[in-house]
């Protein structure tokens, strides 16, 4: 599937894209080879294949929770530059 160069320009136009014609000429070749390509994978038998998202089954990517202690809060105030002894003192923005 060729895009043409007019097509490209339209679709600039509607993107609100200003390109020069040199970026016009890139844009076109650009595209023709990624249209291509998808031509290529339209040409490949998809019958019985399930769709999917990942390339490879994910059943959790997670890693366990573990429950650790907590920092004491004189540790976590101990390097803040402005607290008043149980919080961070931070300046009010509205």
């Amino acid at each position: 599937m060729a895009i043409t160069k007019e097509e490209v320009e339209r679709v600039a136009h509607l993107a609100r894209l200003h390109l020069s014609e040199q970026e016009l000429v890139t844009m076109t070749s650009q595209l023709d080879t990624i249209l291509s390509y998808v031509t290529k994978l339209n040409e490949l038998d998809t019958v019985g294949v399930q769709p999917m998202t990942h390339a490879f089954s994910v059943s959790n990517a997670f890693r366990e929770d573990h429950v650790l202690d907590s920092l004491v809060r004189e540790e976590a105030l101990a390097n803040s530059p402005c607290q008043n002894g149980e919080t961070f003192v931070v300046p009010k923005i509205i």
